[in-house]
């Protein structure tokens, strides 16, 4: 009489937060709100060491995008990509960034892009190449919103092509590649124990005791 659970109902305690979920990924967001903060800082003398091919700034565009990529693959349940994001880009816009509260907005946006690259793989893949799918829809949401709804948009299209190009690359790389390197890591050292990663790297030892 039991015995025909459906699937939905199998998999659901799989996508169920956790208590240890909203902790931790809370202490990502702020933790990368921080990085956020820092990284608005060092956008000035960063975006003029690029100036020498008009807007290759873009290429900066992911060092705001990782927490929703670095969240997402750390909790791997629906939202936390977006939660991460979200968490980040408001603790940034509380210590002060000169962008004020269209950092929240953002945020959202480019929570909801590294959102959905999780979403179009089920939420069951979390290997690289999620990662990397995260990364380029966040680089491709800011890339959107900074070509058209910002001081960007007044620049000629030449500048915003590249600028377009130049940020789903660093969302690629900089929120895709670095964040699943850091993942790996964390569950290197044990830190993600609770956590699929971290249950992955303790089953990658035990299946090759002289992998790195």
């Amino acid at each position: 009489m039991h015995t025909t659970t459906s699937a939905s109902t199998v998999a659901t305690p799989r996508l169920r937060w956790r208590v240890v979920d909203i902790v931790v990924a809370s202490v990502v967001g702020v933790a990368a709100g921080v990085i956020f903060w820092l990284w608005g800082q060092a956008w000035t003398p960063l975006s003029t060491g690029l100036a020498f091919l008009p807007g290759l700034e873009g290429a900066l565009a992911g060092g705001w995008l990782f927490a929703g990529v670095l969240g997402g693959l750390i909790i791997r349940k629906p939202g936390a990509a977006l939660y991460t994001e979200i968490v980040a880009a408001v603790v940034s816009m509380v210590v002060g960034t000169q962008w004020g509260p269209e950092t929240f907005i953002w945020g959202v946006i480019e929570g909801v892009g590294a959102e959905l690259g999780f979403a179009l793989l089920l939420y069951r893949n979390w290997r690289l190449p999620a990662a990397l799918v995260s990364g380029a829809l966040a680089g491709l949401s800011t890339a959107i919103l900074d070509t058209n709804f910002s001081s960007v948009a007044a620049k000629s299209f030449e500048f915003r092509a590249i600028y377009f190009g130049a940020a789903i690359v660093s969302g690629i790389v900089l929120a895709g590649f670095v964040s699943w390197l850091i993942v790996r890591a964390l569950a290197a050292t044990g830190a993600l124990d609770r956590f699929g990663a971290g249950r992955e790297a303790r089953t990658r030892e035990t299946d090759d005791p002289d992998a790195a």
